[in-house]
C-alpha cells in the first residue's frame, strides 16, 4: 500500500500526495465552481441572446432576422468566455491553447469545407438581406415561408406546413424568387370563347366580372385584348394588379367567375372535340 502511495504520477506528486484532505477538498471546489461557472454561462448567454432578439422584435423597422442573428452571435461569445473560465479554474494556460485551436480550427476547417461554406453563405444573407423571416420565397425548388435563418440553415414551412430545411449553401448559391419583396403582383389569365361569339360583348363581362372585385386595382391599368385565334377559340389575354398577399386566391377566384358569368350570358367557352366518320362498307 505504501509502494502504491509513494508512486508518482505527475510533476514529482505521488498518489499520496493527491490524496490528502487539502487536495481533495480544493478539487472539490474546483468541480463546484465548474458547475458554477457552466451554469451561468449557459443562463448568461441565452439571456443576452433573449434581449437582443427583443430589441428587433419591439421596433418594427429594425429587421428581426439580423437580430436573431446577432443574438446567436452573442451567445456563442459569452458560452466561449465561459469555457475560458472552466480552463484558468484547472489552472491551463489558455493562450497556449488558443494557438493549439487556431492549428487544430484550419485541419477542421478542411475537412468540414461544406459546413463553413453554409456558415458563410449564412452571413452573407444576413448581411445583405436577400430574404427575411415571414417572406414567402421558392429557394431550389422549395416554395414556403421562411421561418428561421440560422449560420448553418434556413428554415421555411411549405404551402402544407411542412418543415423544409436548406443549407444556406443552397440559398446562397442559387436563385432566390421572393413573392413577398413588392407590395403588388400582376395576375394573369387567358379567357377562350368561341368563334361565334360576340367579341365585344364576352370582353365586356370579362372585364365587368373582374374589375367589379374590391381586390383588383385599377392603377396600373387593367389589360384585357384578343391575344391568339386558337384552334377552337378566340382567346382573352387578360392582365390585372392585385396585392401581393391577395394574389393566390384572387387567380383562382377570378377564373370561376369568369367561367360563370360567361354561362350565365350565354357566351360558349369552346373545348376540343373530334368527329369520327365510319367507312361504309360494301
Amino acid at each position: 500500500m505504501e509502494q502504491l502511495l509513494d508512486t508518482e504520477i505527475w510533476n514529482g506528486n505521488t498518489v499520496g500526495d493527491y490524496l490528502t484532505l487539502d487536495f481533495l477538498a480544493g478539487l472539490a471546489g474546483d468541480i463546484l465552481s465548474i458547475i458554477l461557472i457552466v451554469i451561468l454561462g449557459f443562463a448568461i448567454s441565452g439571456w443576452v441572446r433573449r434581449r437582443i432578439i427583443a430589441v428587433g422584435e419591439s421596433h418594427r423597422q429594425l429587421d428581426d432576422t439580423l437580430f436573431h442573428f446577432l443574438g446567436d452571435i452573442a451567445r456563442y461569445i459569452v458560452l466561449t468566455f465561459a469555457a475560458l473560465f472552466v480552463l484558468n479554474t484547472f489552472g491551463i494556460q489558455t493562450t497556449s491553447i488558443v494557438a493549439v485551436l487556431g492549428a487544430a480550427g484550419l485541419a477542421i476547417g478542411l475537412a468540414l469545407q461544406g459546413t463553413l461554406s453554409n456558415v458563410a453563405a449564412g452571413v452573407m444573407i444576413i448581411l445583405f438581406r436577400p430574404i427575411k423571416m415571414g417572406d414567402f420565397v421558392e429557394i431550389n425548388d422549395s416554395v414556403g415561408t421562411v421561418k428561421n435563418i440560422s449560420l448553418n440553415y434556413t428554415e421555411l414551412a411549405n404551402l402544407s406546413n411542412v418543415h423544409v430545411i436548406v443549407p444556406n449553401s443552397e440559398v446562397w448559391g442559387n436563385t432566390i424568387i421572393n413573392y413577398s419583396v413588392n407590395p403588388t403582383r400582376r395576375a394573369e389569365w387567358t379567357f377562350g370563347v368561341s368563334y361565334d361569339s360576340d367579341l365585344k360583348k364576352a370582353e365586356q363581362v370579362i372585364r365587368d366580372t373582374i374589375m367589379s372585385d374590391p381586390r383588383s386595382h385599377t392603377d396600373p391599368e387593367p389589360f384585357l385584348q384578343v391575344n391568339n385565334l386558337g384552334d377552337f377559340s378566340v382567346d382573352f389575354l387578360c392582365r390585372v394588379w392585385v396585392n401581393a398577399a391577395d394574389y393566390f386566391q384572387y387567380q383562382a377566384d377570378m377564373k370561376r367567375k369568369v367561367k360563370e358569368a360567361l354561362d350565365d350570358n350565354g357566351i360558349e367557352i369552346p373545348f376540343p372535340t373530334r368527329t369520327v366518320y365510319e367507312q361504309p362498307t360494301d
